[in-house]
């Protein structure tokens, strides 16, 4: 009963910590099983034959779908002091300098936004950049393949899969405060 009620304070530094190790870990441990969901989903007429090597895409639009979260939940100062430290860290994971990997994210942002327009919802733009981004439109029977389109049965189940891969802060709060 204590345990819920003595809640563990972390700095923003521990938040950025937590936040990119989760991210890090449910990439590496989901993507074997994503690839394998896009490989074998039926709205591809040949399969798209996706390893689960090829994470990188993948990754990076985890990474901003949770950024856009992360600005949504936290106040604007704490949210910007908790994403620069976020920036810094994944700017030496991908061994590139800091204003690069921020250019970065923010060409993955502008592209969700334009592919997901004019729709809002951040988990459904995430299914759009993860069609995108591997170039799925290849895969699709001629009617979709020519309208230049995501079918959208593929995108309803893809929405089921990224909305595994988006941080839950409220169950961070029961556990920390800041």
């Amino acid at each position: 009963m204590f345990s819920t009620l003595i809640k563990r304070k972390l700095s923003d530094n521990q938040v950025a910590n937590v936040f990119i190790n989760a991210i890090f870990d449910s990439v590496d441990k989901g993507f074997k099983e994503v690839a394998s969901i896009i490989n074998e989903d039926t709205a591809f007429v040949k399969s798209p034959n996706i390893t689960e090597s090829h994470n990188g895409e993948f990754s990076l639009i985890v990474i901003v779908g949770n950024l856009s979260y992360l600005e949504s939940t936290f106040d604007a100062d704490q949210a910007a002091r908790v994403e620069n430290i976020i920036f810094e860290k994944l700017a030496k994971i991908y061994d590139m300098e800091v204003i690069a990997f921020k250019n970065l994210i923010r060409e993955y942002q502008n592209f969700i936004v334009r592919v997901n327009h004019p729709s809002k919802n951040w988990i459904y733009g995430m299914s759009k950049a993860v069609f995108h981004k591997y170039k799925l439109n290849d895969f699709q029977d001629e009617y979709f393949r020519r309208m230049q389109a995501p079918n959208p049965l593929f995108l309803k189940r893809m929405d089921e899969v990224m909305g595994n891969f988006i941080w839950n802060w409220d169950a961070f709060f029961k556990k920390y405060r800041m």
